[in-house]
């Protein structure tokens, strides 16, 4: 009966990431939606923290300073600052970051910006009023799921290890798939719960903030078309930017960095 262990183990390792799945969602439903700030308008950094996080935030002042002239972005990857004075604390922290020179690569500039107090004040003011998952609650959902799709395989794995094994004769060996394609079938029905209830469209926006960001395409158009384009960039990513030297500049990231 060497394949009943393994049997354990299998069902050892869906248990556990399923219920770390489990525990995740229902930390960050509780956490997330109190629908205090659903009717507000979101400003353009807080669309992009909510649509990308802290990176997607920095990101979308770098490329407004840049359209604005007030930045050179260069498409080595290279930034260099053209207007000291920043208008908001979020260029502010943008400006500190270049140096006393005012020249840096893109990426530390980028990293230091995303770390701020100012995109910190986003978050918190976000969190309070209900429109981001507080404390990583998101991210934690995210990385709950990457382990059941990694106990997937391991349960997979594990299964065809048993029916390699020698069995009583007594003991069917479709019998043995059997028992294992339980916890198979278990950890295949958690991800598929987590598709469609549980795993958010932006790990940072709670339900409440998620509807505001899928109302902003109709919102943004009747805003101007500077408005509407950074908007697109907050919502998307760099993916949106239009002009090639800017893309080219965002493409000098960091090689770990996200859109």
């Amino acid at each position: 009966m060497f394949w009943l262990p393994l049997l354990l183990l299998a069902w050892a390792v869906a248990g556990v990431t399923c219920l770390r799945l489990c525990l995740a969602a229902v930390r960050g439903a509780a956490a997330a939606d109190s629908g205090a700030g659903a009717d507000r308008d979101l400003t353009l950094y807080e669309a992009a923290f909510l649509s990308g996080g802290p990176g997607r935030v920095a990101d979308v002042t770098l490329v407004a300073m840049a359209r604005q002239r007030r930045l050179l972005l260069a498409h080595t990857g290279w930034a260099t600052v053209v207007d000291p004075r920043g208008r908001d604390e979020m260029e502010r922290s943008v400006i500190g970051a270049m140096g006393p020179r005012g020249q840096s690569p893109l990426a530390p500039v980028r990293a230091a910006a995303a770390t701020a107090d100012a995109v910190r004040g986003i978050a918190e003011r976000l969190a309070g009023a209900g429109l981001a998952v507080p404390d990583g609650a998101g991210t934690n959902v995210a990385r709950a799921v990457r382990q059941v799709r990694l106990a997937v395989p391991a349960v997979a794995v594990l299964g065809a290890a048993a029916l390699l094994m020698p069995v009583p004769s007594d003991v069917p060996r479709p019998l043995v798939a059997l028992w294992f394609a339980l916890p198979l079938l278990f950890t295949l029905g958690c991800l598929a719960i987590a598709r469609f209830e549980v795993h958010p469209g932006s790990p940072w926006a709670s339900p409440a903030g998620q509807r505001l960001l899928d109302a902003l395409p109709r919102a943004a158009g009747a805003a101007g078309d500077e408005r509407a384009y950074l908007t697109s960039v907050a919502v998307r990513g760099v993916h949106a930017v239009g002009e090639p030297e800017l893309r080219a500049a965002f493409a000098h990231r960091g090689p770990h960095e996200g859109p």
